[in-house]
């Protein structure tokens, strides 16, 4: 693709989601119109979720950068299917309002769709400070949006660096709501065939989580979603039983990758996120044992 002239490009369409943090927002359009692909061969539409703001406040964020689309239906999931319906490009990029693009980020995971049906791009986590991170966010520089690992492994890519053809889009069909989107689309495009890969320099940055409350809040809504999803699989509320009942073990089987990563470099740090791992783990049975016993 990087050959091709200017002319000769595909038009690409990025979907943003937004819901009610018009300062991400602003940053994201920011790096979007830093991108190395050329800038007329791509539109961005911006698919806000009802912001309580008001459809004015976020269209002065875009100010002109972007194609505003207001999805009234709540979630992230049918934000980006209302943006994908307001857009015109024949690829599609997905990212979110609160993530950091890279300049490379569009040419790269555009080149990788050569190869492939769906790509997922690496994701970067972002502190405030590098030298005084707080718990959460030293344990979600280690264990958060691992998207290699989720692309290559478990044959799905977060929704916040995603690429597709529209013709893929449409044959797989929308994000659903009341599960986990991005495994749930992503596993119904594979059983339908198409293949996945991973674009290591097709980079976005989300911010960590900074605070516990942050992160509960963030896996309270992982978990309800996971275990609408489970709930429709054969024997779905017995593996759910049994995954609660060894999550706290499975902390043991990560405690060392605090201590070996590159991604930390004080010790104050690594035990920050030891700590947070097991407490995570530990919160995470107990809020799905809550789900099985809550939810028929």
């Amino acid at each position: 693709m990087s050959s091709a002239t200017p002319d000769a490009l595909p038009l690409v369409s990025v979907i943003v989601p937004h819901y009610r943090d018009l300062d991400g927002l602003r940053v994201c359009l920011a790096a979007l119109d830093l991108q190395t692909y050329p800038r007329a061969r791509f539109e961005v539409v911006v698919a806000d979720n009802n912001s309580p703001e008001g459809e004015a406040a976020v269209a002065a964020v875009v100010a002109g950068r972007a194609k505003l689309a207001v999805v009234t239906e709540q979630g992230a999931g049918p934000a980006r299917n209302g943006g994908v319906a307001a857009s015109t490009g024949r690829l599609l990029a997905f990212t979110d309002s609160d993530c950091i693009p890279e300049p490379q980020w569009l040419a790269e995971g555009l080149a990788a769709l050569e190869n492939v049906d769906i790509v997922g791009g690496a994701m970067q986590v972002l502190v405030a400070d590098e030298a005084d991170m707080t718990p959460a966010e030293a344990f979600e520089r280690v264990f958060a949006f691992d998207n290699r690992h989720y692309v290559i492994r478990k044959g799905f890519t977060v929704t916040a660096n995603l690429f597709c053809a529209r013709a893929v889009f449409e044959a797989v069909g929308g994000f659903r709501v009341g599960v986990p989107e991005d495994l749930d689309w992503c596993h119904r495009a594979r059983a339908a065939g198409y293949r996945i890969g991973y674009a290591p320099d097709a980079r976005v940055g989300h911010p960590a989580r900074r605070t516990w409350t942050e992160i509960v809040r963030k896996w309270s809504r992982l978990n309800e979603e996971a275990f609408g999803l489970a709930r429709t699989e054969r024997m779905g509320r017995v593996k759910w039983l049994v995954k609660a009942l060894a999550m706290p073990l499975s902390a043991i089987a990560q405690t060392a990758r605090p201590f070996s990563t590159p991604k930390l470099t004080a010790g104050r740090d690594r035990l920050s996120a030891l700590r947070m791992l097991y407490l995570m783990r530990f919160w995470r049975a107990a809020d799905s044992l809550r789900l099985l016993a809550r939810r028929p």
